[in-house]
């Protein structure tokens, strides 16, 4: 199975507004972020007056925007999946939809890989959130408070699971996700790789990804547990 190794999953901190003032640091260097955007992104989104549609949707007022917001634009199922889980494009989930867009929405067409590098996540994110509308009105602390990143540790992603086990514990997930690999409405989650798998659940742990029945189900996992059913997942083609 192949590896990605160096994801890194990341939630935000909450704070008051007057203790915003003291810890919000600014996402980024606008300039910078200028430039990885076209670099980076510019060849499939616009961002800026006269923006419209291309391979992606447009960028304009993405923060605090709702996800799959524009009916002119085809989304991936995993987009619109994600919008009926409610999900919103708040900091959080941008940086995160940057750092590995698949871990947060699985199913994504977007191909990209993501950005490691935090500085370029924030440097791209400070230059998009002046095309946000009154970005000024937006307190300190969300959205331009930089997260503390938690990195998912590598002890976590070495662990071998068993296959045996992982179909002895698969029968909770069974009764929603199809063996068969045929999508009913309900994602595909067999023959995933790995590592992608054990980082999905863990997203889902740590309420990085927002479904809430599989916040619920991931949270009584134990990290030798999520790797048993990613090794019985991944071993159907």
């Amino acid at each position: 199975m192949r590896r990605l190794g160096g994801v890194i999953l990341a939630w935000g901190v909450l704070f008051g507004a007057a203790q915003a003032e003291e810890t919000a640091t600014a996402i980024g260097d606008v300039d910078r972020g200028e430039r990885l955007f076209q670099q980076k992104c510019g060849s499939c989104h616009q961002v800026g007056e006269g923006a419209k549609h291309g391979t992606g949707p447009h960028l304009n007022n993405i923060f605090d925007r709702k996800i799959a917001q524009f009916g002119d634009f085809l989304y991936s199922e995993g987009i619109y999946r994600a919008r009926r889980d409610g999900m919103v494009w708040d900091l959080d989930n941008l940086d995160a939809y940057l750092t590995n867009p698949k871990v947060l929405v699985s199913g994504t067409n977007m191909d990209f890989r993501g950005l490691a590098k935090a500085e370029d996540r924030g440097d791209i994110l400070a230059f998009l959130r002046g095309y946000s509308s009154s970005p000024q009105d937006i307190p300190e602390a969300a959205p331009t408070a930089l997260k503390q990143d938690e990195e998912l540790s590598p002890e976590i992603l070495a662990i071998v699971g068993d296959p045996d086990y992982g179909e002895y514990l698969s029968t909770e997930c069974t009764t929603c996700h199809q063996l068969t690999g045929e999508y009913d409405g309900i994602p595909v989650i067999t023959g995933w790789y790995e590592e992608d798998f054990v980082l999905a659940m863990h997203a889902y742990k740590r309420k990085l990804r927002p479904h809430p029945v599989m916040q619920m189900m991931a949270s009584r996992l134990s990290d030798e547990e999520i790797a048993a059913l990613a090794a019985y997942f991944g071993t159907f083609e």
